[in-house]
């Protein structure tokens, strides 16, 4: 084992802990006020709720041996045979921290689905679908691309979770934006943030939080988690950029909103092509990025779905986007464990990134598409009328966010 690998990954874990809170954050600012306490509380508490499904069965499913391509078995149940010694995901690092640090990733992805039914959802039927989504979509989807499933044995690549964590949420928020309904009044009242500062600093979080996010999953402390982290850099801010440009063009006036969604676009469409992509690539895919992301959260107004806080557009779209640049612009000289793409005249890996990418929506959109039906018909997911226009602050948690 190296000592020093150890080090690194106990703090991008710890990073990617704190990206959970700072997503709370970045939700809390962009909802109203009377709904922020309760969007907090569905971010924050899958810090308990995962950490127990994963310690349970969850990291044995997603990791354990490989059944049929499809799923993982039983042989680490309870963490059983998970210490610290090197485990065979890696040689460098204990086990234990392995598993950790997949822990981090499996606690924000359901997270990130809480932005598209924000100011509606019953925190009960919240715990339940989750607990449901977790089992039944993530861990699947997480064994198919990093635990010896089928799209990763195919080729695709996903250096840190594109698909695993973004086109996952993406794709099961458009999924539960369409059960849920629209919230009252959409589209009759106009939904304001009521305090951009806070999104504004739960931003900042994320992109900090998100170097341990890309950097860490090279697991070691070597030149590719130097390569992951100098891009993820490079597109987060050429994606803000370019967002507020387009939006400055378009409406004229370039806003703060604007600027932080671009950023996030940016992080999540180079998350799969981090450690695999050139510096140069970065930037391009950032570009990319803020300009097609903002128009995909432009078209949400048209296709009339209520996605409250734009998962689909950023996380789903983004994901999606950066799963198929990542065919086209990674190259084995800037990362020999990866491959060429289709820059460097291999079709082959373009079109595996798109089978990989597109059966990830089409699975997690359906999976997600019944559970939450299933949950609607034995629990009820929305809160009464008088519920959502008291608040869900008020009416779940029985607490005020301002006391003024």
């Amino acid at each position: 084992m190296n000592q020093a690998d150890i080090a690194f990954m106990l703090i991008s874990s710890a990073l990617v802990m704190f990206m959970t809170p700072g997503l709370a954050l970045f939700y809390g600012g962009l909802v109203r006020r009377k709904n922020v306490l309760s969007i907090m509380m569905q971010c924050f508490i899958c810090l308990g709720l995962v950490s127990l499904i994963w310690f349970v069965y969850g990291y044995s499913l997603a990791f354990g041996n490989d059944i049929g391509k499809i799923i993982g078995d039983f042989s680490y149940l309870f963490f059983k045979n998970v210490g610290l010694d090197p485990g065979p995901p890696a040689d460098n690092i204990p086990h234990l921290l392995f598993a950790t640090f997949q822990l981090m990733f499996a606690i924000i992805t359901p997270a990130l689905i809480t932005g598209a039914f924000a100011e509606r959802m019953r925190f009960s039927s919240f715990l339940i679908f989750i607990s449901l989504w977790v089992t039944f979509v993530y861990l699947p989807l997480c064994h198919w691309v990093w635990g010896g499933g089928w799209i990763g044995s195919m080729g695709a690549l996903d250096f840190a979770g594109g698909t695993v964590i973004h086109i996952a949420s993406g794709a099961s928020a458009l999924a539960a934006a369409l059960v849920v309904g629209a919230r009252k009044g959409f589209r009759q009242t106009a939904f304001h943030p009521h305090n951009l500062p806070l999104s504004i600093l739960g931003a900042a979080i994320l992109w900090f939080g998100w170097f341990g996010f890309n950097a860490g999953s090279a697991l070691a402390a070597d030149q590719i988690a130097v390569l992951a982290f100098a891009n993820t850099q490079l597109a987060a801010g050429l994606a803000a950029f370019a967002w507020m440009m387009a939006e400055w063009f378009h409406r004229g006036k370039p806003t703060t909103l604007g600027a932080i969604s671009g950023a996030v676009a940016g992080l999540v469409a180079i998350t799969p092509a981090a450690g695999f992509v050139p510096p140069w690539a970065a930037i391009v895919i950032g570009i990319l990025a803020g300009v097609i992301c903002y128009m995909a959260v432009l078209l949400k107004v048209y296709l009339g779905y209520d996605d409250s806080l734009d998962v689909v557009g950023i996380h789903g779209v983004g994901g999606f986007l950066g799963a198929i640049l990542t065919g086209v612009f990674c190259y084995t000289s800037a990362n020999p464990g990866g491959a060429d793409g289709l820059l460097a005249g291999n079709i082959h890996q373009f079109l595996v990134q798109v089978i990989g990418a597109s059966a990830s929506v089409v699975y997690c959109f359906v999976l997600s598409y019944i559970l939450l039906k299933l949950v609607d018909v034995f629990f009820g997911l929305r809160v009464s009328q008088e519920e959502e226009v008291q608040g869900l602050d008020l009416s779940d948690h029985g607490e005020r966010a301002y006391d003024l």
